[in-house]
């Protein structure tokens, strides 16, 4: 059963708030003329320990309003104590601040952020682990560079253990920032008077299950009956620079059931998915549509600080995707910008368009059928007939 004092509900307004400058105004008159409600439906939940912007919007919202939602794969920004990067990080997000505005801006943050909590996964002098932290106020360079919610639902969620993962649930709250990937935990976002609901998936015990499918298909049909759209995060499949192909099946890696990654995402559109964002394997993956749906299999590396992350070869690309769904979920348009890990890990935009040329590929490779169909400019549109 569901626990739904883990749903939160923000209200996502940042670039928006100047625009709704006035109706905020002439509300709040309202409210000091009337006196104020006792309670506030967009106001988020009281699990998240800080106050989050508010503005009330009309509640009526057409089949065809139309949201813009962009996703990134892993993000780690550098790794404490000794391997961050200049300057306190101040900038890291500059050279892809453009690509990533949207009404909605979602990245898969790969690292705790967190001081040292004296719990750390790996072993002193352990050659074949990995841990990365990244201090909390680190949180202030994500809303900079435009995000608004960060998904939790991966391998290094908790590598500072429950503390870790609590102080980075902490340092993005103070920073006005979502969060998603708990179990159970539906973050429902509301921009421009549409509701958007994220869960996140891994195969771990700190998140929604990806192994259960039962399960999550009732995480999922619980989200469709709290938000106009569902946005499923999922961390699945092996790692490795020969891991961009996508097959039926279990993917294991390093001994662990990473989740099959043709069946979990297309249960999820069963139960009432608008939108699979996927990520894990550090490395592009296809993309195609299912039920009119668009399944991202993997966003590969988008940010690597600190030389965190390989950036050889395919694991230094990755891409922005963007994504226009009407409020009923009927697709209005998408794109990848392609982008590549720079020599200190920052994410640049790639002129070459590596990332987008090898996710063209492999989608009409591995869905000759269903696989996205991408332009030039990277425009993805759904195959004919889809």
């Amino acid at each position: 059963m569901l626990d739904l004092n883990r749903s939160l509900t923000f209200i996502i307004g940042r670039r928006s708030m100047l625009a709704l400058g006035a109706l905020a105004l002439a509300f709040a008159v309202l409210v000091a003329a009337c006196g104020a409600p006792a309670t506030r439906s967009g106001e988020p939940s009281s699990t998240t320990g800080v106050p989050f912007p508010t503005a009330e919007m009309p509640s009526a919202v057409g089949p065809g309003r139309v949201v813009s939602l962009a996703a990134t794969g892993d993000i780690i920004m550098g790794n404490a104590p000794n391997r961050l990067p200049a300057d306190g990080g101040k900038g890291f997000f500059d050279a892809v601040e453009r690509a990533l505005r949207a009404d909605l801006v979602m990245g898969n943050l790969e690292e705790p952020l967190t001081v040292d909590t004296g719990t750390g996964k790996c072993a002193a002098h352990s050659t074949r682990c990995f841990q990365f932290r990244a201090p909390p106020q680190y949180a202030a360079h994500l809303r900079d560079a435009g995000f608004d919610l960060l998904n939790q639902a991966n391998n290094h969620g908790y590598d500072y253990g429950p503390k870790g993962y609590a102080n980075t649930r902490k340092a993005l709250e103070a920073y006005d920032l979502a969060h998603t990937g708990a179990p159970d935990q539906i973050t429902v976002v509301e921009v421009n008077s549409v509701k958007i609901a994220v869960a996140g998936f891994s195969p771990y015990a700190w998140s929604n299950s990806l192994i259960d499918i039962a399960k999550a298909k009732r995480v999922v049909a619980k989200a469709a009956t709290m938000a106009d759209l569902v946005v499923v995060q999922v961390h699945m499949g092996g790692e490795g620079a020969d891991k961009t192909r996508v097959r039926p099946g279990t993917e294991m890696f390093l001994g662990e059931n990473r989740g099959d990654p043709v069946r979990f995402p297309k249960a999820m559109i069963d139960a009432g998915a608008d939108l699979i964002v996927g990520h894990g394997p550090h490395v592009l993956r296809g993309m195609e549509f299912y039920k009119g749906r668009l399944i991202a299999y993997s966003l590969g590396n988008f940010a690597g600080g600190g030389k965190s992350l390989s950036n050889d070869g395919r694991f230094g690309w990755g891409g922005v995707l963007k994504v226009s769904l009407r409020a009923d979920g009927t697709w209005a348009g998408g794109s990848l910008t392609s982008t590549y890990l720079d020599g200190a890990g920052r994410p640049s935009m790639d002129p070459d368009d590596r990332g987008l040329r090898l996710v063209r590929q492999l989608s009409g490779s591995d869905f000759p059928q269903t696989g996205a169909r991408f332009g030039g400019s990277g425009r993805i549109t759904p195959p004919t007939g889809d």
